[in-house]
């Protein structure tokens, strides 16, 4: 009976074209990996692209109108940190209150829509594009529906 025996030159070609084998898989991992961190950044700009702030002036009554900002978490801005800064800067209440389905926004008293507007681009370096201010008055029912 003929014993399997490998000549030395056999095993070490085999373990040369197994390192190599190796080494083109940990390189397929490595693009891969950053192929993913590429498109996890670019998945990032274009959330940063699609998200809005939305600047919601709010009629309380007659007069007096309270200033809703929401979506400052898709721009990593520490939102209680905002609020304290809104309250600084417009000398104003400005309380972070919880939205009905998740998430936060600041209300400030007072109608200060474009104040803060210009205060989020200018402090924050949120693009303008990205801030839209919407007017919420309080919706009067159709008479005689």
């Amino acid at each position: 009976m003929h014993s399997k025996l490998y000549s030395q030159e056999a095993i070490e070609q085999n373990l040369s074209a197994l390192s190599v084998d190796a080494q083109k898989r940990a390189e397929k991992d490595s693009q891969k990996k950053a192929a993913k961190a590429a498109s996890a950044e670019a998945r990032r700009a274009e959330e940063l692209a699609a998200s809005k702030i939305l600047i919601k002036r709010i009629e309380r009554n007659k007069r007096k109108y309270v200033t809703a900002v929401q979506g400052l978490e898709a721009f990593g801005l520490d939102i209680k940190k905002v609020a304290k800064d809104f309250g600084k800067k417009f000398a104003t209440g400005s309380s972070v209150t919880k939205i009905p389905g998740g998430g936060e926004e600041i209300t400030v008293q007072g109608d200060l829509s474009e104040d803060i507007l210009e205060f989020l681009v200018d402090k924050y370096d949120v693009p303008e594009d990205n801030v839209e201010l919407v007017e919420d008055k309080k919706k009067k029912k159709a008479e005689g529906g």
